[in-house]
C-alpha cells in the first residue's frame, strides 16, 4: 500500500505523522512544491521509525515525483492568515492551484483514491473529480466528517456517553450552511431529540474550527485524525459509514452537486450512497444548502 501526501504544511505533516504512527501503509511519499520541506519531514519521520511497530518506507520529492500511489491525500493550499473568516477566501487561489496540479497527479496515479482535504473542500472536490476524469467514487472530500466528529464529542460530553456509541451526522457544506440530521441521531439504540440544547451544541460546532484557528493560527490534529479514519477505512476495506464530500447526480431531489452526504467507504473509495429519511426542516435545510453550494461552485469554477 502506497500513500502520497501532496502539500507538507502543518496539516500535511500531521497526517504524515499519524499515518506512520498508525502503520497505515508500506510506502509513504511526501510531496511539496518546495521539495526541501518534504525532505525535512521525511527524514524527521524516518528518525522516529525505531519507536514504531510498523516499518514504513518514507520518501519525498516534487509533486511530479508522486507516482503509482493507491491513495493521494491533497492538503496543498495557498497560505492562510490568522484573520481569515471564511474558507471561501482561499477559493480563487486554491482553484487555480488545483487546476495546475490535478492533471499531473491523476496522470501519474491513475488508480488512486484522491482524498481532498484542502479548502473550500466542496468546490475543490468537484474540480478534482472533473479534472481527473476519475469516477466520483475515487474523488472524495473530507467534508463534514470533522464537523460530525466534533458534534459527537460535544454531545457525548453532555450526555455522558462515549462518542463511539453516538450516531450523529452533519451533512452539506463544510462551512456555514451545513446542517445536522437530528431525526436520525441515536445514542446507542435510543433516538435523540431535536431540542434547544442540542441545537446550541450544533451552533458551537459550526464555529469550532475557526475558534481553534483563531486561537493558534491553524488546525491540524483533528483534521489529521479524520483524514486517517478515511485512509484506514480504505486500506482495510472496512465498509464504514461516514459523511464525506462527493459529486453525485441525484440525492433526495438534489441533482448535479457536490457536498457531504452519508456514504459507505471501502477499498475502492465510495461504495454506495446512503439515503436517510429527512424530516421537513431537514429537507428545507438540504434545499437551501444545495442551492448555496451550487452557486459557490459555479462562481469558483465557472
Amino acid at each position: 500500500m502506497k500513500i502520497a501526501i501532496i502539500g507538507m504544511g502543518r496539516v500535511g505533516a500531521t497526517i504524515a505523522y499519524s499515518i506512520v504512527m498508525k502503520g497505515l501503509c508500506d510506502h509513504l511519499m511526501l510531496a511539496n512544491r518546495t521539495t526541501s520541506t518534504a525532505e525535512g519531514d521525511a527524514v524527521d519521520l524516518q528518525h522516529g521509525l525505531a519507536f514504531c511497530q510498523h516499518a514504513t518506507h518514507i520518501t519525498s520529492g516534487s509533486i511530479a515525483d508522486a507516482r503509482n500511489a493507491d491513495i493521494v491525500v491533497l492538503t496543498t493550499s495557498v497560505p492562510t492568515t490568522k484573520v481569515m473568516t471564511s474558507r471561501m477566501q482561499l477559493g480563487i487561489a486554491n482553484v487555480a492551484l488545483f487546476k495546475k496540479l490535478i492533471p499531473v497527479i491523476s496522470r501519474n496515479n491513475p488508480h488512486a483514491i484522491l482524498l481532498v482535504v484542502s479548502n473550500p473542500v466542496d468546490a475543490l472536490t468537484r474540480l478534482t473529480t472533473e479534472l481527473s476524469g476519475f469516477p466520483s467514487s475515487q474523488g472524495i472530500g473530507i467534508g463534514t466528517l470533522i464537523d460530525s466528529a466534533r458534534f459527537r464529542v460535544m454531545l457525548s460530553q453532555m450526555e455522558k456517553i462515549h462518542p463511539d456509541d453516538l450516531r450523529a451526522y452533519i451533512v452539506g457544506e463544510h462551512g456555514p450552511h451545513q446542517f445536522p440530521i437530528f431525526s436520525q441521531a441515536v445514542f446507542s439504540s435510543a433516538t435523540t431529540n431535536h431540542n434547544p440544547l442540542h441545537r446550541e451544541i450544533f451552533d458551537h460546532v459550526n464555529e469550532a474550527g475557526f475558534q481553534v484557528y483563531h486561537d493558534k493560527g491553524y488546525t491540524n490534529f483533528a483534521i489529521a485524525n479524520a483524514s486517517c479514519e478515511v485512509i484506514r477505512t480504505i486500506v482495510h476495506d472496512e465498509h464504514r459509514t461516514m459523511p464525506l464530500c462527493t459529486y453525485f447526480d441525484e440525492w433526495l431531489g438534489v441533482s448535479d452537486n457536490c457536498f457531504s452526504i452519508p456514504v459507505v467507504v471501502g477499498r475502492r473509495g465510495i461504495l454506495r450512497y446512503l439515503y436517510p429519511t429527512l424530516n421537513k426542516r431537514e429537507q428545507q435545510d438540504l434545499s437551501i444548502n444545495a442551492a448555496k453550494i451550487k452557486d459557490t461552485i459555479s462562481t469558483l469554477l465557472g
